[in-house]
């Protein structure tokens, strides 16, 4: 069995968020969408806190600065989402 190594890490270029998805376009033409479900933050942010986003690093990750969210990209690739509140 072979394991799967990436040649080099995905960095995101460019992010858009709707009121039900995140979607994140990578350097190598690659775009992620994940359910905003995963994030109760985005999900219950207003859409001008939602577009004010900001790259961390190369495009390594994602900063939401008005809500204090930070996402990274090798966490979406990954399928990490936040847990649910009890």
């Amino acid at each position: 069995m072979s394991t799967l190594t990436l040649e080099t890490e995905p960095l995101a270029v460019d992010v858009i968020v709707t009121a039900t998805v995140l979607r994140v376009i990578l350097d190598d033409g690659r775009e992620l969408l994940v359910p905003l479900e995963w994030f109760p933050r985005l999900r219950d942010a207003s859409d001008a806190d939602r577009a004010k986003w900001r790259l961390i690093g190369r495009g390594e990750g994602i900063h939401w600065p008005t809500l204090d969210e930070d996402i990274s990209v090798r966490g979406l690739l990954a399928g990490h989402r936040q847990p649910r509140a009890a």
